[in-house]
């Protein structure tokens, strides 16, 4: 392969976002081992992943692409492929839509007709809804955005039982309610980008003390989210006490944004916030591995 062409390969699979895709995926992994009869074959659960990765991969090649004259404003964005020139906005538009395309067919393909159209509208949702629509105009957008950034494992329940079941439901939950404090930990350190590309994030619309706030609340919504999965009998007492431990560590540190008051408290939640999420999905699929259900 050329220096070109492997040039040009890097630059379509940044386009996609592959830094958010593990989160996606993995997001979805622990949904595999709740199921009624145990962890599905591991060739099913690549499929489906597969299927899942080409619909995320989508929805991030079409937000770039409407998104090029606010990255090109943003310091962490303006390197992006789009703003920084190294691919044309047409040839990002067509990469995209025929990822939409082949995940729908592949969803269809490998977990049905609910897998497919999961996929397609977690696409139209975060491209015409959240992107176009709620982003641009309101501060509470992260909270809008949050149910396309969370649908992986409502779309590896269907792919793997038909249906949307209790399993699918509280991990959808648990990403759908961790993505504000996480997002908003961003938007405090990041507050000059998102003011310069005028995006009404949170601390710049209602200021950085209610966002601190509203982190904490957040935090503290999370644990009986976060302790779902053991009132439906999914996973065990493995998970109880782990999942405990880590809101308490999460809460810890939105409790030390609010009293700090410092970039670097609100650099710090950024980083637990990441730590807190998988530290979460890693301990369902402890529990699941080693007890099953």
């Amino acid at each position: 392969m050329s220096a070109m062409t492997a040039e040009t390969v890097r630059n379509y699979i940044d386009l996609t976002k592959p830094r958010l895709l593990p989160l996606v995926l993995f997001s979805g992994l622990p949904v595999m081992g709740m199921s009624a009869g145990g962890w599905a074959p591991l060739p099913l659960i690549c499929w489906i992943f597969v299927g899942i990765c080409l619909a995320a991969a989508s929805a991030n090649t079409l937000n770039a692409y409407l998104e090029i004259d606010t990255d090109s404003l943003m310091e962490r964005t303006r390197n992006r492929p789009l703003p920084a020139g190294r691919i044309a906005p047409r040839n990002a538009l067509v990469f995209g839509v025929v990822l939409a395309v082949l995940s729908t067919v592949f969803l269809f393909w490998v977990g049905g007709g609910v897998a497919a159209g999961l996929g397609i509208a977690s696409i139209l949702f975060y491209v015409f809804v959240y992107t176009l629509w709620v982003k641009p105009r309101s501060s509470w957008n992260v909270v809008v955005g949050g149910a396309a950034g969370a649908v992986s494992p409502l779309i590896a329940d269907a792919a793997l039982n038909g249906s949307v079941g209790p399993a699918g439901l509280c991990l959808f939950a648990l990403v759908f309610f961790w993505q504000p404090p996480h997002v908003w930990a961003i938007a405090l350190y990041r507050k000059s980008d998102y003011q310069a590309a005028g995006i009404p994030m949170l601390p710049n619309v209602v200021g950085d003390g209610p966002t601190r706030w509203w982190m904490l609340v957040c935090t503290l919504f999370l644990v009986p989210v976060a302790l779902a999965p053991v009132a439906f009998g999914l996973v065990g007492s493995v998970y109880l006490v782990l999942s405990l431990a880590a809101n308490a560590w999460f809460i810890w540190h939105a409790i030390q944004v609010v009293r700090l008051k410092t970039i670097d408290s609100a650099r710090a939640m950024f980083r637990v916030s990441l730590g807190y999420l998988f530290a979460l999905l890693g301990a369902m699929l402890f529990d699941l591995v080693l007890f099953g259900r």
